[in-house]
């Protein structure tokens, strides 16, 4: 029966029913999709991401053309489905006939045969014509709450373009460290305002890592100097720290997981597994900390946007708690006169401006804020982050 179904379509399905149990995109396709072909990898991802994008307007046509709502359906239903119409309605260069015969294998093969004429008579309504989405959380494929949230903090024209910007693939970018020029000009790459960051136009990085240019505005705000002591609270996956190590430090990197750490041991930095909610248990201070928090990751919806389906409000002060626990920890290890730099990849002020004004009035005075920096998707290139300067007084 699955011969009948493209390797594509098959590890599309499969993928995104292990989404729905709590996986991440990225990874799943990457181990998934290891063995296919480039172009059947390519329609994998291609449908993935498109579906968790624009799920909101495909399940808003389910109920147009089925007259169910997505979430009466059996899930394996509705996924199929999803799928189908994605392919139809949002790719150009895929046959109608095989979407929507390999839509009614898919089904079959999930053992829902009964579902099978459903799906085709459904799948045989679908066109192209424009449709009037009733709202604009349909229109923008966002849950309400969390367009609600921008529109109270940034207003309703850029939390609309925030919402747009999640809805396209995000573009890719490059660390190229100084000394290797030479070697990235082999690449089809862009330069930026950032130093060292470049967008790549096509093909693939080489030997480069692939860090969002907004990751990488964040290791400047240290302002770091040759020679100087610095922290990596929260280091893995080692993009940041590699940045910083650009500039020759006496450097500690630190995560909660050793196998996370071991996966950076090639930076010229000491490992050490900690839990950064608790006291730091180094003797001296560093004049440079870095703490990039676990966060919701809102900022980054538009190559993670399952998130945006699986995060709940309640979940925002979760977070927050966990970061103001480390931003407290992370500061009693900072030297007199030292700079700490606290990011998150998230766009909410709970887990923002809240942590940093929470900590701030408990310090004392001890503690000063020089400056904020906030990259929105949709005004500034990249994904969503915050970034604020403390100093120790």
């Amino acid at each position: 029966m699955s011969a009948r179904i493209s390797p594509a379509r098959i590890a599309a399905y499969e993928v995104l029913r292990r989404v729905e149990g709590g996986g991440y995109a990225s990874d799943l396709l990457r181990s998934r999709t290891a063995a296919l072909s480039t172009r059947d990898a390519g329609l994998a991802s291609e449908i993935v991401f498109g579906v968790l994008r624009f799920r909101a307007q495909l399940d808003y046509l389910i109920e147009r053309y089925s007259g169910h709502p997505a979430a009466r359906l059996d899930r394996e239903v509705a996924l199929v489905l999803r799928m189908a119409i994605y392919q139809l309605r949002y790719l150009e260069r895929v046959p109608p006939h095989a979407a929507v015969s390999e839509a009614v294998e898919l089904i079959k093969r999930a053992h829902k045969r009964s579902a099978a004429g459903l799906v085709n008579a459904v799948l045989r309504k679908v066109d192209r014509a424009p449709v009037p989405w009733p709202d604009r959380t349909i229109e923008l494929s966002t849950p309400a709450w969390l367009l609600a949230s921008w529109e109270r903090q940034f207003g309703s024209e850029l939390a609309a373009g925030i919402a747009r910007a999640f809805l396209k693939p995000p573009e890719r970018y490059i660390r190229v460290p100084a000394g290797r020029e030479d070697e990235a000009a082999r690449l089809d790459l862009a330069p930026t305002e950032i130093p060292g960051c470049y967008r790549l136009l096509g093909g693939e990085p080489g030997q480069f890592r692939l860090q969002d240019i907004s990751s990488q505005a964040i290791v400047p705000l240290l302002e770091l100097r040759p020679g100087q002591s610095f922290l990596d609270v929260c280091a893995a996956p080692g993009n940041k720290t590699a940045q910083a190590l650009e500039t020759p430090l006496n450097a500690v990197a630190a995560d909660n997981k050793l196998d996370k750490l071991l996966e950076i041991r090639d930076l010229d930095a000491a490992l050490v597994v900690l839990d950064a909610t608790r006291p730091m248990p180094f003797q001296r201070p560093f004049e440079r900390i870095l703490l990039d928090a676990p966060c919701s990751g809102t900022g980054t919806l538009g190559r993670n946007p399952e998130i945006k389906w699986r995060l709940k409000p309640e979940d925002l002060e979760r977070h927050h708690r966990r970061q103001v626990a480390m931003l407290r920890q992370a500061l009693g290890a900072l030297a007199p006169g030292g700079r700490l730099v606290y990011s998150t990849c998230s766009l909410e002020a709970e887990e923002n401006e809240q942590v940093v004004g929470e900590v701030l009035a408990q310090s004392a005075g001890q503690v000063r804020l020089e400056t904020v920096m906030r990259r929105i998707p949709g005004r500034e290139a990249g994904d969503g982050f915050f970034g604020a300067v403390l100093t120790s007084r």
